[in-house]
C-alpha cells in the first residue's frame, strides 16, 4: 500500500532518496532536490548540482582525477595509483631501468601526471620501505634528478666485479684543474693557469673529453675568451645534487704527503 508521503513526492515530480544509500549521498540528493524546488519557486541564482567527485567521496568511492595524457589517476587509502597500478612500483621499475638521474618532472610526464607532488611522496615512501627491510640501495637525488643507487658500504664488493671508470683515475694535475674550475666557475683558462702556475690547455681538453668540463660562455673582454664550467656529468660522478653541495674550504683536508705523513 502506498503511503501519503510517497504519493505527495510522486505528485511533486521528485523521487525520494534511496533509504539504503549512505547518509552523505542522501544529503547530496536532497540538496539537489531543494535547489530545484527553489528554482521552481522563482528564486534567483544558478542551479547547484553535486559534482561526481563529491558523490563518489560520499559513497566511499576513490576520488578520480585526469592525468596529463587523459588517463585516470586515483588515491585509494593514501596510495596513489595510475592507470590501475600503484605508483610506487611503477617509479621503481623506471628508476631501475635507467643509469642516469631522472627529474621529478620527467617522471611525472612519463607516468602521465601533471604534478610532481605524488612523485616525491612515492619516492620518500620507497626509501622508507628500503630502510625497513635493510635494502642495499636507495633512491638518491643527484644532478637535479632521482637515481637508484647502492649504498656506499657495498662499494668495495662492486669494485671487485667491475673495473673503475676512466674518470676515477684522473691525474693529480687534472684533479687540481677540475677543482679550480668547479669552485671558480665560470672561469677563464688564463685564470686557471694563473692559479696553478702552469699551462692548462691540454688538461682542460682532457677534462672536456671526459665530459666533466664544458664551455659555458665567453667573457665580455677583448678577444671574447671562452669561459669554462662543470657539466651535469660532473655532478653525477661526484655524487652531488647541485654545485651548492660542494664542500666548503674549511671542510677540505690537505692530502698527506711524505713531508707531513707523520703529522696528526
Amino acid at each position: 500500500m502506498m503511503n501519503t508521503e510517497d504519493t505527495t513526492n510522486q505528485q511533486d515530480g521528485h523521487t525520494p532518496p534511496d533509504a539504503d544509500a549512505p547518509p552523505a549521498v542522501r544529503e547530496a540528493t536532497a540538496s539537489v532536490a531543494g535547489n530545484v524546488d527553489g528554482s521552481d519557486a522563482g528564486l534567483a541564482g544558478p542551479e547547484t548540482v553535486a559534482s561526481p567527485d563529491a558523490l563518489n567521496a560520499a559513497a566511499g568511492e576513490p576520488a578520480v582525477t585526469s592525468t596529463a595524457d587523459g588517463a585516470d589517476a586515483a588515491q585509494i587509502d593514501g596510495v596513489f595509483e595510475v592507470e590501475g597500478m600503484e605508483l610506487r612500483p611503477v617509479l621503481e621499475a623506471i628508476l631501475f631501468s635507467t643509469d642516469a638521474p631522472i627529474s621529478a618532472g620527467k617522471l611525472a610526464q612519463t607516468v602521465g601526471l601533471d604534478s610532481t607532488k605524488p612523485i616525491k611522496a612515492a619516492i620518500a615512501e620507497l626509501n622508507a620501505i628500503y630502510g625497513e627491510r635493510h635494502a642495499a640501495y636507495r633512491v638518491e637525488e643527484r644532478a637535479g634528478g632521482y637515481q637508484l643507487l647502492t649504498l656506499p658500504q657495498y662499494a668495495q664488493y662492486i669494485q671487485r666485479l667491475t673495473k673503475a671508470r676512466d674518470e676515477g683515475r684522473l691525474t693529480p694535475a687534472a684533479l687540481e684543474t677540475l677543482a679550480i674550475i668547479a669552485y671558480r666557475q665560470p672561469i677563464l683558462r688564463v685564470d686557471v693557469e694563473s692559479i696553478r702556475g702552469v699551462a692548462c690547455g691540454e688538461v682542460i681538453r682532457t677534462l672536456m673529453e671526459y665530459n666533466l668540463v664544458k664551455i659555458v660562455g665567453r667573457a665580455e673582454e677583448i678577444g671574447r675568451p671562452m669561459l669554462y664550467g662543470t657539466t651535469r656529468h660532473f655532478l653525477e660522478v661526484f655524487g652531488l645534487s647541485t654545485l651548492k653541495d660542494l664542500p666548503s674550504a674549511d671542510q677540505l683536508k690537505e692530502p698527506k704527503t711524505a713531508g707531513n705523513a707523520g703529522k696528526p
